[in-house]
């Protein structure tokens, strides 16, 4: 029988700096531990490999509902993989990933199928389909999975444009706008289902310092407005700072996490010289 998520014997994340991953954690959290607040995901014991290749392992952290949570680290170190293994587009060699009660992976695979309707997905590029209209990008999902007339999938499409500022651009082609609206139109079509999660990789990928911070400030406002959590895989670090509130980072050596929580906290207090020297584009510490 799989563990309760909830379970108070099961290991928690140690917050808000992990300085040595080889340490076992305490099974008590302490009390600045994100843990504390409400979950909507819950990770655990979660080891990635292709093959016999370990890309991370034994991953332990929560995100807790109505987070920007910052899934972030150096390049390699498996950040998109473990989008991946959340969304349920890769099975974890070892470890569970819960929504509420509910394991992902051990739902059959309609149930894990139906159940993944519930996120919205944002690709680095964008992903759109370049003969179709932004309209029509959106509408696609519509008509795959719910029973609305062409009229209702028209309505719902120029709604979702217009709240990621892009009213009146239903029928204009990806190639026709620029790369930031690209990105605002992924994040219309993946919120086309109304999710509940909201899961975003690369989002700042391509974009200049301008059109990044305009889409850092929308990311805040969906997050405000609709009450989503949202998950961001991203190493910008002006992103990082400027819209999460928990985080969790992959470190390519130890191939497991080394630190968790607020990125703010992790610049001001963790010790751990790689997570500073990220957090700090390889500045020394102060004395």
């Amino acid at each position: 029988m799989t563990q309760s998520p909830l379970d108070p014997l099961t290991p928690r994340t140690l917050g808000p700096c992990i300085l040595d991953p080889l340490t076992p954690r305490p099974l008590e959290p302490c009390p600045s531990d994100p843990c504390l607040s409400d979950p909507h995901i819950v990770v655990r014991d979660l080891t990635m490999a292709y093959g016999t290749n370990v890309i991370q392992h034994d991953l332990t952290f929560n995100v807790n509902r109505g987070d920007i949570f910052i899934i972030m680290g150096g390049s390699g170190c498996g950040k998109s993989t473990l989008l991946r293994h959340l969304i349920g587009l890769q099975q974890p060699a070892k470890g569970q990933v819960f929504y509420g009660e509910q394991s992902l992976w051990d739902m059959d695979p309609d149930e894990r199928e139906r159940f993944m309707r519930r996120f919205g997905i944002l690709y680095q590029s964008g992903a759109l389909w370049s003969s179709m209209t932004l309209a029509e990008n959106i509408g696609l999902t519509l008509e795959e999975y719910t029973a609305l007339n062409h009229s209702e999938i028209g309505e719902i499409a120029s709604f979702k444009l217009a709240l990621v500022g892009l009213a009146g651009f239903e029928d204009y082609y990806p190639s026709e706008i620029s790369g930031g609206m690209k990105k605002r139109a992924g994040l219309a079509r993946a919120m086309a289902l109304d999710p509940e999660i909201l899961f975003f990789d690369e989002p700042s990928a391509g974009l200049d310092p301008i059109s990044a911070r305009l889409l850092d400030d929308l990311i805040l406002e969906l997050r405000d407005s609709l009450g989503s959590t949202i998950v961001v895989v991203t190493h910008e670090l002006a992103s990082i700072f400027a819209i999460g509130n928990n985080s969790v980072f992959l470190d390519a050596e130890t191939k497991t996490m080394i630190a968790a929580g607020d990125p703010k906290k992790l610049l001001a207090e963790c010790k751990n010289p790689t997570v500073h020297a990220f957090l700090t584009r390889g500045e020394p510490a102060k004395e």
